[in-house]
């Protein structure tokens, strides 16, 4: 497939790179999260450039991607942001994943499968309400469950759930997790690793930053919010490009795709590129979102489908074969993650995220 489509996401790993040196607060160790196939980038690359660059340690979601990454001949520490399902423990401890644990049942069926006294990471849940301890005052006996199975707490961290544009609530969830951290050191307990910061945290509350860092869609070069982080000098890694693969001349009154939702005010050239909404572009997008032809914003012209799209052109006419620009940068003029997430009525980590299987990566860099 990827010898023939037209279609190509292209990702740039000097970008990778640059973000990652960029971000890595200095004497601090930096988490690369790479989890959901490195945001759509692609993560055995994503993972081998962000270490090249300094990262420490990667960050995935589920085993399997920690088990893709150790495939790949990955030596690098990696933590699994979240309990491992039942029956998958022993897995991922022969294959080296350090485990993150914050429920009793979990702990339990670690202790079992664990060889030995393993590191974990201990999750506490300072006001995200997703998983962690809870509430956070229980961390200190839950912490001492952890070393009564015979684990050791090589580190404990929470999540911020709106550290790009919400200083109250970041600094109630730091509060907390500082109480949470000072309770178990004077319990005698020191973790390695105590962190809070994900993109939000990293580029907004360097009092987060702490002893690790763990950023995400910064390292991709999107801000985790529209202007968040815009002076940091981030460079976006993904250009999502294809290219005309029909024309036509249409009249005034013409009514386009399923549903004839669009209708030519004038006489005009309509190109139709080969990207649908099976490739992850967003359908609902198709009402007001543009792409670059021709160094120009054009407007989608009718329903997205599932495997193709129509541009409206205009006066002026393409030809097949001409660059098609759905993400980055044409000319003078740039689609981000985030005009086409306002566009789609979602977030630009989706439209990244949600680029399919079968449109092909190139990487450069």
């Amino acid at each position: 497939m990827s010898a023939f489509r037209l279609t190509r996401a292209i990702v740039d790993l000097d970008a990778i790179r640059h973000n990652v040196r960029t971000l890595k607060p200095e004497g601090i160790e930096l988490m690369a999260v790479v989890k959901a196939d490195a945001y759509g980038h692609g993560d055995t690359p994503v993972a081998r450039a962000a270490l090249e660059a300094g990262a420490t340690w990667l960050g995935v979601a589920l085993v399997e991607e920690g088990l893709a990454l150790r495939m790949a001949g990955i030596e690098a520490p990696i933590l699994v942001l979240s309990e491992a399902p039942d029956g998958a423990e022993a897995v991922a401890l022969a294959h080296r994943l350090t485990p993150s644990v914050y429920t009793r049942e979990g702990l339990a069926r670690l202790a079992m499968a664990a060889p030995g006294r393993i590191g974990v990471h201990v999750k506490v849940d300072t006001g995200m309400h997703r998983v962690g301890v809870w509430p956070p005052e229980d961390t200190l006996g839950f912490v001492r469950e952890v070393r009564s199975a015979g684990l050791e707490v090589e580190g404990i961290f929470t999540h911020l759930a709106s550290s790009e544009d919400d200083e109250v609530t970041t600094k109630l969830q730091l509060e907390r997790f500082d109480a949470v951290v000072g309770s178990v050191r004077a319990a005698g307990v020191a973790p390695r690793y105590v962190h809070a910061a994900n993109s939000g945290g990293l580029l907004r509350h360097p009092e987060a930053h702490l002893d690790l860092v763990r950023p995400g869609i910064a390292i991709y070069g999107i801000p985790p919010a529209p202007g968040v982080g815009e002076d940091a000098g981030l460079r976006p890694a993904l250009s999502w490009r294809t290219a005309v693969a029909s024309t036509r001349r249409l009249e005034a009154g013409e009514r386009l795709s399923y549903g004839h939702r669009y209708e030519l005010e004038r006489p005009g050239w309509v190109a139709t590129v080969p990207l649908g909404y099976a490739d992850g572009y967003p359908r609902r997008a198709w009402s007001s979102a543009e792409v670059l032809l021709g160094g120009r914003r054009r407007r989608i012209a009718g329903t997205v489908t599932m495997d193709q799209m129509m541009i409206d052109c205009g006066d002026d006419r393409p030809a097949a074969g001409d660059e098609v620009v759905v993400l980055g940068r044409q000319g003078n003029e740039e689609i981000t993650a985030w005009e086409l997430a306002d566009h789609a009525g979602t977030v630009g980590y989706e439209i990244v995220t949600r680029i399919g299987p079968r449109v092909p990566r190139e990487y450069t860099g």
